[in-house]
């Protein structure tokens, strides 16, 4: 009998061939796996590629990677002289730590996926969900494989393989237009908002076809290429499609007929569940912009003093800040050629000065709004209680801030000021009450002005609601569902413009419409979890948050 880990290295072996056969169309492949032997079996399996391969690392410096001018010999020569990149040798680069990877370098490194196509294997050795590549980089490659379930036993060595021929029928290989739609179909049944997913599973279509010998791509190739490129970027559980309205008896096809009315795209949805994600429903996959903040992080704040390096940038001196002499030096050498010589062997101008820059990383505030109103009380109160305390237990491992903001009746409390206190924070939830109105805009007006506060004291603020939705109290105080929705909308909007981060968890026992346009008026992510208990909803606020 197959064993899933047996299954994930054979599907991990067919991405690596698929991406020889087209390594531009693909860009590469994401590789989440610890190091070990396993990782170890790939990496010796990876190492057949044309070319050879070369290792690299996110600190690397930026002429390293991508080429720069030399600066010894262009002092000396008196003219501009630049050295290749280690990206510019032919080869497949291996990105070693790609977690640790910064929003800046992962910039750069999609930069060169666009323009030379790859091929880049990322490996990603993160510890924690959280600790996973930048989305900008893994978004530009086609595969993303986790070898967590593989055991040593299974990891197999690879034998020897020629890509040539398959490559060379490459392109000659046809793509009917109906098996695309097929694919883009399959992607939005995903949740998939991106066109690079689609295109790369028609590049992995293709390669799976010349790969077989043929040349026109089949629904079974669209079916490698789903499991392999769409399913591990799923965000939603493919739901089945309505049911129509019966159509009249005299007209009712017959059982042969019903079967071959059944939908490609249905029966592909079928043959790719078990590839989708194990954690589709705590949100992990693709929700939000991650990086290797780790947990516990708050956002990023430059510096001058201490932090991560960051690129210098043009100053003067005497403004507090440190002088980056090489990054001046390396601005100043073209020119020496045009400047008189002074003194030294280098005359360097006031608009040479390069100042270091550094980044650091701020603490997190988690500012609970939980709505304690009847219909909440009636609907999930309990679960949401629940929810918060798992969290807490999480937030207290990794030193975040929390406060708890409590709306029911007519006002909103602040149950609980930022605090690290896990004892003084539960012992407040729990004697939290259930009942009344729904002042969802008082809610959402104090949880605002906390993080406007917490903001003005260094740290980052997120806000995380936890409500119904079915607003029925206004900023005064009136009992009118019209204008407390009108109210809760307009401190939806003046949160988002003051760019506070929320996500909205929807403890309702059903979807309610005003609860969606509040999701997109706050610009924040939406979770629908009517069947979620209480450990489950507080791994997904924290998968969210990115802890």
């Amino acid at each position: 009998m197959t064993t899933p880990g047996q299954i994930a290295w054979q599907h991990a072996g067919l991405a690596f061939r698929l991406l020889c056969i087209d390594p531009v169309g693909l860009g590469g492949i994401v590789l989440r796996a610890r190091s070990g032997p396993v990782r170890d079996a790939y990496l010796e399996g990876v190492g057949q590629f044309d070319g050879g391969t070369l290792r690299l690392h996110p600190s690397m410096t930026h002429e390293a990677l991508f080429g720069g001018m030399d600066l010894a010999a262009t002092l000396s020569s008196g003219g501009i002289v630049t050295t290749p990149g280690m990206l510019s040798q032919d080869g497949l680069k291996l990105l070693t730590m790609a977690e640790r990877c910064s929003s800046d370098r992962a910039a750069e490194f999609a930069r060169w996926l666009d323009e030379t196509g790859g091929p880049l294997i990322a490996m990603d050795e993160g510890a924690e969900p959280g600790e996973t590549a930048p989305p900008a980089l893994s978004e530009r490659l086609a595969f993303h494989l986790n070898l967590d379930s593989v055991g040593r036993l299974e990891a197999r060595p690879w034998p020897r393989w020629d890509a040539s021929a398959a490559r060379a029928r490459l392109a000659d290989v046809a793509s009917p237009k109906t098996l695309i739609n097929l694919i883009v179909g399959l992607a939005v049944r995903l949740g998939i908002d991106s066109i690079r997913a689609p295109l790369q599973a028609l590049s992995a279509a293709r390669a799976h076809a010349a790969l077989e010998g043929r040349d026109e791509i089949t629904e079974a190739d669209v079916e490698v290429a789903a499991s392999l490129v769409l399913a591990p970027r799923a965000i939603v559980l493919p739901t089945p499609p309505e049911p129509e309205a019966p159509e009249p008896e005299d007209s009712q096809p017959s059982q042969a007929q019903k079967e071959t009315q059944i939908a490609p795209e249905d029966i592909l949805v079928d043959a790719i569940q078990p590839y989708l994600p194990s954690d589709l429903l705590a949100g992990i996959t693709g929700c939000k912009s991650r990086g290797a903040e780790g947990a516990g992080a708050g956002g990023k704040r430059k510096s001058n003093r201490r932090g991560r390096p960051l690129p210098s940038r043009p100053g003067r001196l005497g403004s507090g800040a440190r002088v980056d002499l090489v990054a001046t030096l390396r601005t100043a050498a073209p020119w020496q050629g045009l400047r008189k010589r002074g003194n030294g062997p280098v005359k360097v101008l006031p608009s040479d000065i390069r100042l270091k820059r550094y980044e650091e990383k701020s603490d997190r505030l988690v500012i609970f709004a939980v709505d304690a109103s009847g219909s909440a009380a009636m609907a999930r109160l309990a679960e949401a209680k629940g929810a918060v305390e798992v969290l807490l237990g999480q937030a207290y491992a990794s030193r975040d801030h929390v406060a708890l903001v409590a709306f029911r009746g007519e006002e909103a409390d602040l149950l609980l000021p930022p605090t690290r206190s896990l004892v003084q924070t539960k012992r407040r939830l729990a004697a939290l009450p259930g009942g009344g109105g729904t002042p969802l805009a008082t809610g959402l007006r104090m949880s605002g002005e906390l993080a406007l506060r917490s903001q003005a004291q260094g740290l980052s603020p997120t806000v995380a609601l936890l409500t119904d939705g079915r607003a029925n109290i206004a900023l005064d105080g009136q009992a009118n569902r019209k204008a407390a929705g009108e109210d809760a909308s307009q401190m939806a909007r003046w949160l988002r413009a003051e760019g506070i981060p929320s996500v909205v968890f929807d403890t309702g026992m059903r979807p309610e419409a005003a609860l969606q346009r509040l999701v997109r008026e706050l610009g924040a992510r939406y979770l629908p979890l009517p069947r979620a208990d209480a450990r489950a909803l507080g791994q997904a606020l924290s998968h969210e948050l990115g802890a």
